[in-house]
C-alpha cells in the first residue's frame, strides 16, 4: 500500500525512530522525577536534623538561668570595680551554693530561706588558653564585706565577717564585689551551682573515679566507701566533697583540697573522648550542666558557654593548677582564717598580670616567692610557687 507519493505506509524506519524517541523521553522524565524525590528527601532529612539541632540548642540554652539582678547590681558599682589588665584573660567565679531550696536539695538540711557559698573558686584562664589556675577561697576567711543589696530590697551595712556571709547577705553580686575588693582582680563571669546540679553532672559522665587511702564510713554524709580506687556516683560525690569529720583531719582546709582533687578528676573525665565524642554521654552532661547553672547574662546561653570553654579542651592537665589562697588561723579565732601576706598579694598580682602560677606539693616547706639554693642561702625565685597540685597529679600515693 502506497500513498499519493508512492511511498509505502506502515511501520517503517520513520515510525520506529519516533517510538524510540518517546520511550527515551519517558525514561529521562522518570529519572528526573526520581532525582527530584531524592533531593526532596535529602532536604527533608536536613530540615528535620536542623530542626532537631535547633530544638536541642534552644532547650539547653533555656536551661540556664541568667543572673540579671547581679548584673544590675554590679553595673551600679562599675566605677569602683577593678580594671582588667590583660586582654583575653578571663576570671570566672565558681560558687557552690548550699541552698536547701529546690528539687532534691531538701534532704541536705532544713530550708531556712537563706543560702551561703559552700564552695568558692576563682578560676583564671590565661589569655593564650595555655593554662588554667583555680584558687579556692575559704568560706571561713575573714574579709571586708561591702554594703550589699538584700533580697528584701534593703541594703546591708558593711561588715568584717566570714567570706560566705557575703553570699548569704547579697547573693552572687555581693560575693563578686567582696572577691574583687579582696584580690584586686576583675571578675569577668560567674556561675552558681547547687547540690542537685552537682550530682546530676557527675551522674551524666557515669561517675568520677577517686582514690581513697583509707575506707570511709560517715553516717552524717551517708557515705560508706572502701579504700583504693572508687568510682563515685553523684550522691556519693556530693558526700565526698562536703564531708569533714570522717575524711582527712576534719578541717575545712583538708576539705577544700579534696574538692580540688575531685574537680581535677572530673576535668580528666570530661576531657576524655569517651565523653566529648559520645553524643549519648555528652547530651546528658550538657543538659545537667546547663540546668544546674545560674550565670551572668553573657554566659546564659549555649553559645556563650561554648565561646568560653572551646579553648579549654586542649589545655594539658598538667597546666590545670589547683591551690588555696595563702591563709592561716585568724589571730582572734582559731576557727577562722586570715590571709598570709605578702604571699597572698603575690598570688593575686600574678593572676592580675596573667603571669604563670607554679604549684608545688602541699607538704613542701618552701616559702612562696623564695627558692633555697646551695649553702642554705635564700635566692629570689624567678616564679613564686604555692602549695597545690595539677589535674595530672595522682590522687593516691
Amino acid at each position: 500500500m502506497t500513498d499519493t507519493a508512492g511511498k509505502p505506509v506502515g511501520p517503517g524506519p520513520g515510525r520506529g525512530a519516533a517510538a524510540s524517541a518517546t520511550g527515551d523521553g519517558l525514561i529521562r522524565r522518570r529519572r528526573r522525577r526520581c532525582l527530584r524525590n531524592s533531593a526532596l528527601g535529602a532536604a527533608v532529612v536536613l530540615v528535620v536534623a536542623a530542626g532537631a539541632g535547633w530544638a536541642v540548642y534552644t532547650k539547653l540554652s533555656g536551661n540556664i538561668t541568667a543572673d540579671e539582678a547581679a548584673a544590675a547590681e554590679l553595673a551600679r558599682y562599675e566605677r569602683e570595680r577593678p580594671t582588667a589588665l590583660v586582654r583575653d584573660a578571663q576570671n570566672i567565679l565558681l560558687i557552690g551554693s548550699d541552698t536547701r531550696a529546690g528539687d532534691g536539695n531538701g534532704k541536705y538540711g532544713k530550708d531556712l530561706g537563706t543560702e551561703r557559698s559552700d564552695t568558692t573558686i576563682l578560676l583564671h584562664l590565661a589569655a593564650d588558653r595555655g593554662s588554667a589556675t583555680a584558687v579556692s577561697l575559704p568560706r571561713d576567711l575573714m574579709v571586708d564585706v561591702p554594703s550589699c543589696l538584700q533580697e528584701d530590697g534593703r541594703r546591708s551595712d558593711p561588715v568584717f565577717a566570714m567570706f560566705n556571709h557575703a553570699f548569704q547577705v547579697g547573693g552572687s553580686a555581693c560575693t563578686i564585689r567582696t572577691v574583687e575588693k579582696l584580690t584586686g582582680i576583675r571578675v569577668d563571669h560567674h556561675m552558681v551551682v547547687d547540690f542537685s546540679g552537682f550530682k546530676e553532672m557527675v551522674d551524666a559522665v557515669d561517675g568520677v573515679e577517686v582514690c581513697l587511702r583509707e575506707p570511709v564510713d560517715d553516717k552524717a554524709a551517708k557515705l560508706r566507701l572502701p579504700a583504693g580506687r572508687v568510682t563515685l556516683d553523684g550522691e556519693q560525690a556530693l558526700g565526698y566533697v562536703r564531708a569533714r569529720k570522717s575524711l582527712g583531719n576534719g578541717s575545712d582546709t583538708d576539705r577544700m583540697g579534696r574538692q580540688q582533687r575531685f574537680l581535677g578528676a572530673l576535668v580528666n573525665k570530661v576531657q576524655s573522648n569517651d565523653v566529648l565524642l559520645n553524643p549519648v554521654k555528652l547530651y546528658p552532661l550538657l543538659d545537667a550542666a546547663t540546668s544546674a547553672l545560674t550565670t551572668d547574662p553573657e554566659l546564659a546561653s549555649l553559645r556563650g558557654l561554648y565561646q568560653l570553654v572551646r579553648g579549654l579542651r586542649d589545655i594539658p592537665t598538667e597546666q590545670v593548677r589547683f591551690l588555696t589562697v595563702p591563709r592561716e588561723s585568724y589571730v582572734y579565732n582559731a576557727n577562722r582564717d586570715q590571709l598570709v601576706e605578702p604571699e597572698a598579694e603575690k598570688l593575686f598580682a600574678r593572676l592580675r598580670a596573667d603571669r604563670p602560677v607554679a604549684v608545688r606539693p602541699e607538704n613542701s616547706q618552701n616559702v612562696p616567692g623564695r627558692d633555697t639554693g646551695s649553702g642554705g642561702q635564700d635566692a629570689p625565685s624567678p616564679a613564686p610557687t604555692f602549695p597545690g597540685y595539677t589535674a595530672a597529679d595522682p590522687t593516691c600515693e
